[in-house]
């Protein structure tokens, strides 16, 4: 299919180069020729070609009836092309239109889903507002009640949200978003302490769509919500079954911490020491049993039993990706109690893990491990590298570059820590962080060469 589209787009293409006009005879010829190539071309998903034909198109062609279908079409292939402020302008041109283009209110059902992705929520819910109240209904109706109902739970307005999605699933059980909407009703019910309605709403899922890709997260959100409703034991055995059954789903690790955390707060540590004991005899042993067992010791503070469970985990799996997570969380808690040295043994070990999320956090504390114990060489490598792995969260990013300003002042190197702190100070999200930034830049600023001191 993409050889096909490709072709296809190579074919249009060469059909617009072949034959284009000589001369002013062929104008109306070619206003026919580019809105056809514009819009095969999005439709075949050739978004660049689609917006090249269409742009001319409007451009040349402005008082064309068909201008304001061609500026509705324009508008979405950019806004697949990311290009959000030139999708936003073709969506208000044409609505400025009279007529209006496209289906009724398809112009302002796509405006707002332009905001949403340019994080304006409350213009975006504004627009999807008026799509879900406007009548006759539109038939981007249930569209539109699936986007507002994301817009209200990013503006943390989780009871709208709740309203919405439920509409959405009445109204139009058989509509694609219906799916995915009760799987967010569901999470939205749990956060408004509706935790026995979303119970009844999770259990039907895999029954009214069996084959959907979202029966794992409808298993994940139940055992959620039977813990919210009371049935901690139940949804704690729920939460390591989904482990178990979709090892590789984006929320295994929710799912693990989950199903500890529910346990640990029960309080009933004979439960949770007979709990750890039965993962740490389990035969034959797996990774997720180990990590389990281990962070159930420390949720009730038994080190040794810690170092039982996770040693044997790094032993008996070291290229797991529990492993990483294992040893961060050690070397986190032993940090936490001054052990600088076993924190940046933990940390390096942690620092192989294939999870860049894991990966960057344990270059972070070798690093600061490695300044406490007064060692800035391998401290500067190691925060250079958790700075340099992708995915970081920007503000342990920014913790890294402190570090390396930190340990490049240490050696003496004064200019490369005033470029660091200089940095942070300006771009860090942590007022606290940026104001340090801005103390060591001015104490070592009479070390620095004249050329280096401007910052």
């Amino acid at each position: 299919m993409a050889h096909f589209r490709v072709l296809s787009g190579l074919l249009l293409a060469g059909l617009v180069a072949v034959v284009a006009p000589a001369g002013p005879a062929f104008a109306l010829d070619e206003s026919d020729r580019l809105l056809l190539v514009g819009e095969k071309a999005f439709d075949d998903g050739l978004y660049p070609l689609s917006r090249r034909m269409l742009e001319r198109f409007v451009e040349k062609f402005p008082t064309d009836p068909r201008a304001g279908d061609a500026m509705l079409v324009l508008g979405k292939a950019r806004l697949s092309m990311g290009a959000s402020e030139q999708a936003l302008d073709a969506f208000k041109k044409a609505l400025a239109m009279t007529p209006v283009p496209g289906r009724p209110q398809e112009a302002r059902f796509w405006e707002a889903e332009t905001l949403y992705k340019m994080k304006r929520y409350n213009d975006a819910r504004t627009d999807y507002a008026r799509v879900t109240a406007a009548e006759p209904p539109s038939p981007l109706l249930p569209d539109a009640l699936y986007g507002l109902g994301w817009t209200d739970l990013e503006l943390k307005k989780r009871d709208a949200a709740v309203s919405d999605f439920k509409r959405l699933i009445k109204e139009f059980p058989d509509h694609a978003t219906a799916p995915p909407a009760t799987i967010q009703l569901g999470r939205a019910l749990i956060e408004t302490k509706h935790a026995d309605e979303a119970v009844t709403l999770l259990e039907a899922f895999p029954t009214k769509y069996p084959d959907h890709r979202l029966v794992p997260d409808s298993r994940y959100y139940l055992a959620r919500a039977k813990i919210a409703a009371g049935n901690t034991e139940e949804g704690a055995a729920q939460l390591r079954e989904f482990a178990r059954t979709y090892p590789n789903h984006e929320l295994v690790s929710s799912a693990r911490r989950a199903a500890v955390d529910s346990q640990l707060k029960s309080g009933k540590k004979k439960d949770i020491a007979e709990e750890y004991a039965v993962l740490m005899a389990q035969k034959p042993a797996t990774a997720e049993a180990l990590y389990d067992a281990g962070a159930l010791a420390a949720g009730i503070d038994r080190q040794k039993d810690v170092e039982a469970a996770w040693g044997r985990l790094r032993n008996e799996f070291p290229d797991h990706a529990l492993t990483g997570r294992a040893s961060l969380e050690q070397a986190q808690a032993v940090f936490a109690k001054n052990n600088f040295k076993d924190a940046a043994a933990l940390g390096r070990v942690a620092a192989k893990s294939s999870d860049n999320a894991v990966r960057g956090e344990a270059f972070l504390i070798v690093g600061e491990s490695e300044m406490k114990l007064r060692r800035p060489a391998p401290a500067l490598t190691a925060f250079r590298a958790a700075a340099d792995t992708q995915g970081l969260e920007p503000a342990l990013r920014y913790r890294a570059l402190a570090g390396t300003g930190l340990a490049y002042e240490d050696q003496k190197q004064w200019a490369q820590a005033a470029k660091y702190y200089d940095e942070v100070a300006a771009g860090s999200p942590d007022k606290t962080l940026s104001s340090w930034a801005k103390t060591r830049r001015a104490a070592i600023a009479p070390n620095l060469k004249p050329t280096d001191k401007k910052p």
